[in-house]
């Protein structure tokens, strides 16, 4: 699988003690290790479990995924805009493979 596709939308700039809606969407295939493949072998599980948002070293948003989430996960959760910074996203695989993304937000 080739590294995933990662988009991210975030309402910038955000005043201050608004309540913003983050959205995000990795390309990811979520193989959940119950299909068999072209030689008939059953393809290993490869799923993304985890999910976070941090900012400024604080966690803001996290999830546990399990094997019943599609391909190309869209998420959409909201926050409320508090300070500036950069928010950070991390998604990671089964393996431990960690995939990142990054957005400014600006508070006014």
């Amino acid at each position: 699988m080739a590294e995933p596709t990662i988009r991210v939308r975030v309402v910038s700039p955000a005043k201050r003690g608004e309540v913003i809606e983050v959205r995000t969407l990795i390309h990811h295939e979520m193989e959940s290790g119950h299909r068999r493949g072209d030689d008939g072998r059953m393809a290993p599980r490869k799923i993304l479990n985890k999910f976070t948002c941090t900012m400024n070293g604080r966690t803001l948003f996290a999830a546990d995924w399990h094997p019943a989430i599609a391909a190309n996960p869209y998420l959409v959760f909201h926050l409320r805009a508090t300070e500036s910074g950069t928010l950070k996203f991390e998604w990671t695989d089964d393996d431990g493979t960690r995939h990142t993304g990054e957005a400014k937000l600006l508070v006014v």
